[in-house]
């Protein structure tokens, strides 16, 4: 079967098609034709080597897929032959909170992860799919999904009339606003683009605010709150947006703290935080069982995730380069069979 490698820290360029011998399948264990993958920004700081994992060895890259069950290693009744799949970001996680063990090997980084035509995986490392998803929507639960509901609903706590601020119009921040919404939540969403923000508010964000024109954007999102500032910020922005997150904050908010695309570090306004009572937390994804529940949220309200654009399993290098143009609205996909 055909895979991709990628050298941590080899650029772009190094992702390479590779010819694999099929794995044998152990105990408890299922072999996936994978169908369909869907790129993080994680994926190119692993192919910057910007991203504190990875070693020598080229790896399978990727976390994030949708497969169908095509065979069954011994004590492996979980699961039945055709069954389609999405694989959960950390593959030993399943529930309860995270720990040093339960969050090793994540798929793609120091194990070998999914952009390939068939993986071998934990019957336990995978949740089920909602019915009404295509293959491209389904394979952006795993990540994206699962650390926009984990960030909404896990650590923020957000109940129905609350509000959140959404960082810009990538993978999570479109994933948040749509999983806000059905949850009855107020969305403010940022963009350096009016064009992304008009598609933001068809997608029913209540406010949206254009960095560019309005570089102190918190006191824009003080304004919209009545200066209150919002219950829960997806901060995605890294050092050159956490001040300004922070002060959007309202009392006793919680600045989920995602990613960080403009880099890390930076000053941090501690007087902000303790007279606030407002709270950092770091979002590491999230546990198979936080996929079950995104993926039944997401059936009972018939949520369609937005894929901006699908590229051929041949065409993964496009794929890669599309990402990091910034150019996307949404989740950036592979399909691979099917």
């Amino acid at each position: 079967m055909k895979a991709y490698r990628i050298r941590a820290g080899g650029g772009i360029d190094s992702l390479a098609l590779t010819d694999e011998a099929r794995a044998p399948l152990g105990a408890g264990q299922i072999r996936l034709r994978v169908r369909a993958v869907s790129l993080n920004f994680r994926d190119l700081m692993i192919a910057d080597g910007r991203y504190p994992a990875g070693g020598e060895r080229p790896v399978i890259p990727a976390s994030d897929a949708v497969a169908e069950v095509i065979e069954l290693g011994p004590d492996a009744g979980r699961w039945a032959l055709g069954d389609r799949v999405a694989t959960s970001f950390f593959p030993h996680w399943h529930a309860g909170a995270a720990n040093p063990r339960n969050t090793r090997d994540p798929f793609g980084a120091d194990a070998d992860g999914v952009l390939a035509e068939e993986i071998v995986v934990s019957q336990e490392s995978v949740f089920a799919v909602p019915a009404h998803l295509d293959d491209l929507q389904a394979a952006t639960l795993t990540c994206a999904g699962v650390t926009a509901w984990n960030a909404l609903f896990v650590e923020a706590g957000l109940r129905p009339g609350q509000s959140v601020l959404l960082l810009g119009t990538g993978g999570v921040s479109i994933w948040g606003l749509q999983l806000a919404k059905a949850a009855g939540l107020r969305a403010i969403v940022t963009s350096s683009s009016d064009d992304k923000l008009e598609r933001a508010r068809a997608l029913g964000a209540d406010a949206t605010i254009n960095y560019r024109t309005q570089p102190e954007w918190q006191d824009e999102v003080l304004r919209l709150t009545g200066g209150a500032g919002v219950d829960a910020v997806l901060e995605v922005g890294g050092s050159g947006t956490l001040t300004r997150s922070v002060r959007a904050a309202a009392m006793n908010g919680t600045v989920a703290i995602i990613g960080g695309v403009s880099g890390f570090g930076g000053d941090l306004d501690a007087i902000a935080l303790i007279m606030g009572a407002k709270r950092l937390s770091g979002i590491f994804v999230g546990s198979r069982s936080m996929g079950e529940d995104l993926a039944r949220f997401v059936e009972v309200n018939r949520i369609v995730p937005v894929v901006d654009r699908s590229f051929a399993f041949e065409q993964a290098r496009e794929a890669y380069r599309y990402l990091e143009s910034g150019s996307h609205f949404g989740k950036v996909t592979i399909k691979v069979a099917g």
